[in-house]
């Protein structure tokens, strides 16, 4: 069932939204300042590809200083606006009976999206 949702997904702009996750992470990877937020892009981009089957948990033992003040500086940098967006599909998809899954995948990359440092992804 995994693998119909990650077809249907890919279709109708999962494919498109990796993309633009992987692009943005290549400018950002340009410079040293952005590396951090660059390998960011692509943890997104990654799930964006694939989102059934896969999730995310905070990874343990994590001291939280470092994460803690890049995910301040994610936010206002316009990690806001990234939750948002996946945010605001979600509720359109859940709209519809046919649109529930893929409204979870959305809300499952909002929440990684809205701060993606001390978060991994496992399947």
């Amino acid at each position: 069932m995994n693998l119909i949702g990650n077809i249907i997904w890919l279709i109708f702009g999962g494919f498109v939204v990796f993309l633009e996750y992987m692009a943005a992470g290549l400018a950002l990877c340009l410079t040293i300042v952005g590396i951090p937020f660059g390998i960011q892009c692509f943890k997104i981009g990654i799930m964006t590809l694939f989102p059934f089957g896969q999730h995310v948990r905070e990874v343990p033992g994590d001291s939280g200083c470092l994460s803690t003040i890049f995910n301040i500086i994610w936010i206002f940098l316009g990690g806001i606006w990234i939750a948002l967006t996946h945010l605001i599909f979600g509720i359109l998809l859940a709209i519809t009976i046919i649109g529930l899954p893929f409204a979870k995948q959305h809300f499952k990359l909002m929440s990684l999206s809205f701060a993606p440092f001390g978060k991994e992804i496992y399947s």
